[in-house]
């Protein structure tokens, strides 16, 4: 209430000051508005802007309560932002750029950009730049691509939000382990402000504060050798030193550096401004270690010869799913053997079909991945996942179709896989594959998977094997080779030749019980004994 009749007794001072709400009036009736600044702050920095007898529109800007201040060391806030000795700092949580808004100070760094590593998928933590397609001083507009990110799941390419310059590129070509967030570029609004940042390394708000605190502790060392009495402060001049020495400040290039090496940041001391890690001490410690390498290294390569291979982002991510799966989801496994002569008699059939009506070849996966998409249909509670309060079912078969390439395993989707023809089927799988192997799938392609087929038996001619299931689904299928066997026949000593084939369904046992599992197998095994049934 206080603020509102604070407003109304400045209103026609307000409305002689054209200038002002020409610029931004919305953003002022915020500022008088918000609860959480002091009156006679206000009330100070109004007068002092409103004194001015020449405010131009960029000298004096109201500025919204969710915008924090960052001043450089040494300098005070002003209330009003009149002055340049400011750095304006907004944060951007957009799915495509992350970024921070920074306005010069006393570090005489003009108004700028921070772009972060955005998170381009719900389960990515960091990425690594493929490429950069924009260049240090090019210009850039809203919708262009700055660069390609290599994400847990494909390669997505970053647009840009705001129209500017590129002025520095933090993160180049190749850059691995970038965390969501790290800032990886700056961009500006002007042109001639870009050779400024030439050397420009991304600040860190605790970096300035904390380093201070052990300045003050030199006066009690000298008094402890003047006097032992001192020995009890002691405790109270080590406290503020320990936070310091748990976080290790260095710079990005240096931190790039030693993480390529392997260096723990522990290992090296800082050279840099009050302790701060810099390549050069880096390079020092890379000098000091090279001396003594080659004799370990010498050694080793008498006993065994390696080479290590660079981990994809893909990879890594692959890994700690299916780690944490088999760790935490309780796997069982069940095995039938499904007779496939009629499935093979109908796709030759389709296949004459489609070369004459010139479309894509059916493959047993594709015949498959149906069979799959129908049976979850009729027994639903396998097209479910597990979570702590509940069990949530799927209305939708989406059938993840594992893809290996040179890069790792993909699972891109086939959406809606109950509800389409072997020839869509057939097409979608193909395409899709192809965008794996292109590493250009998009998040569409890979996302809202509720049940996974794995063929090794086609491919690479692998009889039978259990396959991990893909969290958070619940079951996947491992399907194995067709090969001809000896089997009964109707008749008493009476044997024939058929061409079987062994699938395994991984279930997972909060989900699925094993009943439920085999009355799956059941459906899956009837439509693939009887693939005309699948037509219906």
């Amino acid at each position: 209430m206080t603020y509102a009749i604070h407003l109304l007794r400045h209103s026609n001072k307000i409305r002689s000051s054209s200038n002002l709400i020409r610029h931004d009036s919305s953003s002022l009736v915020r500022w008088f508005s918000n609860g959480t600044r002091e009156r006679r702050n206000i009330s100070e920095s109004f007068n002092r802007c409103k004194s001015s007898s020449a405010v131009s529109n960029n000298s004096c800007r109201a500025v919204s309560p969710t915008v924090s201040f960052v001043n450089a060391p040494g300098t005070a806030i002003a209330p009003c932002p009149s002055t340049a000795s400011m750095h304006f700092m907004r944060s951007s949580s957009g799915s495509q750029v992350l970024s921070r808004r920074g306005f010069s100070s006393a570090s005489d760094l003009p108004p700028h950009q921070e772009i972060g590593m955005p998170s381009l998928s719900p389960t990515m933590t960091e990425g690594n730049i493929a490429r950069w397609l924009k260049k240090e001083g090019e210009k850039v507009s809203p919708g262009e691509v700055l660069c390609e990110v290599e994400t847990d799941k494909a390669t997505v390419e970053m647009e840009c939000m705001e129209e500017g310059y590129l002025a520095k590129i933090l993160r180049g070509d190749g850059a691995n382990g970038i965390k969501v967030g790290e800032v990886i570029a700056i961009t500006v609004e002007e042109e001639d402000d870009i050779a400024k940042f030439k050397d420009y390394q991304p600040s860190t708000s605790v970096a300035t504060p904390s380093p201070k605190a052990p300045a003050s502790p030199p006066p009690p060392p000298k008094e402890e050798v003047a006097e032992k009495p001192v020995t009890p402060s002691e405790p109270k001049v080590s406290k503020p030193s320990a936070p310091p020495a748990d976080r290790i400040f260095a710079s990005p290039l240096a931190r790039k550096i030693a993480e390529d090496h392997n260096i723990p940041l522990s290992n090296i001391k800082g050279t840099g401004p009050e302790g701060r890690i810099v390549k050069a001490d880096i390079d020092d410690y890379l000098a000091s270690r090279g001396k003594e390498a080659p004799a370990a290294a010498s050694k080793a390569d008498t006993s065994i010869d390696y080479a290590d291979i660079p981990v994809a982002q893909i990879r890594k991510v692959t890994a700690s799913r299916l780690l944490l799966s088999k760790q935490t989801i309780p796997h069982y496994y069940l095995t039938v053997d499904t007779c496939v002569d009629k499935l093979m008699e109908l796709r030759s059939k389709l296949n004459s079909l489609q070369e004459a009506s010139g479309g894509k070849k059916l493959s047993v996966n594709d015949l498959v991945i149906k069979a799959a998409a129908l049976a979850l249909r009729k027994v639903p509670q396998c097209n479910s996942s597990w979570t702590n309060d509940y069990i949530r079912q799927y209305h939708n078969v989406n059938i993840s179709v594992a893809v290996q390439t040179d890069k790792g395993l993909y699972v891109p989707v086939v959406k809606d896989a109950d509800k389409k023809g072997l020839s869509t089927i057939a097409e979608e799988v193909k395409n899709l594959a192809q965008k794996a192997k292109d590493n250009s799938l998009k998040p569409q392609d890979y996302e809202g998977g509720t049940f996974t087929v794995s063929n090794l038996g086609g491919p690479f001619g692998i009889k039978q094997f259990c396959a991990i299931i893909n969290p958070p689904q619940s079951a996947i299928l491992a399907v194995g080779s067709a090969e001809r066997r000896v089997v009964p026949g109707s008749g008493q000593d009476q044997y024939k030749f058929s061409s079987m084939m062994s699938v395994t369904l991984s279930c997972d046992h909060r989900v699925i019980d094993g009943a439920i599992g085999a009355e799956w197998l059941k459906a899956f095994k009837g439509y693939i004994e009887n693939p005309e049934s699948m037509l219906l």
